[in-house]
């Protein structure tokens, strides 16, 4: 069995408007959900083998905070097509992901994230889990899928949501 375990970038600055949108930082509030999050997937063991992260900074800096808490820093190659990706894109560049990986963190953003979540939830999804993530999918959150199968045929509608994570989950 397969993970893969999406993350939505933490909550991000507005303050400098002559920044492109690629170049914006986290908030305050993302550089304090960012870990918050990055420990509750290590108390869980939510350890991947592969991370693909948008090149965006905010993505970037939220991945550099998990890392710090999971001891994680390894990037997968090819990460520059997931900034602001549409669900295909992000299928795609989980199909390329080697087989040795048992469990994938694709770090990323709305509303391609949300959607691709959703579209990838199938049968056996937890009930609960799926009704939070479809009523809102914010930043920092964490929704865990699982699926038989290879990397290369993941395909949507074929992942099980198990689990859906809120930073205010945890205080």
């Amino acid at each position: 069995m397969r993970e893969l375990l999406l993350l939505r970038h933490a909550k991000s600055s507005w303050d400098d408007p002559s920044l492109a949108d690629v170049e914006r930082p986290l908030a305050p509030r993302g550089r304090r959900a960012a870990p918050r999050m990055g420990r509750e997937l290590a108390r869980r063991g939510w350890l991947p083998d592969q991370v693909l992260v948008s090149p965006a900074r905010r993505a970037q800096q939220t991945w550099r905070l998990v890392a710090a808490e999971i001891g994680r820093m390894e990037l997968a190659p090819g990460s520059g097509g997931l900034y602001m990706a549409a669900p295909e894109q992000l299928l795609a560049a989980l199909q390329e992901i080697p087989e040795k990986a048992a469990r994938v963190l694709l770090v990323g953003h709305n509303p391609g994230m949300e959607e691709f979540a959703s579209r990838l939830a199938g049968d056996g999804s937890e009930e609960d889990a799926l009704e939070r993530m479809r009523e809102k999918f914010p930043t920092a959150a964490v929704a865990r899928f699982a699926f038989d199968g290879r990397w290369d045929a993941l395909s949507f509608g074929q992942a099980r949501l198990l689990d859906f994570l809120k930073p205010r989950d945890f205080g």
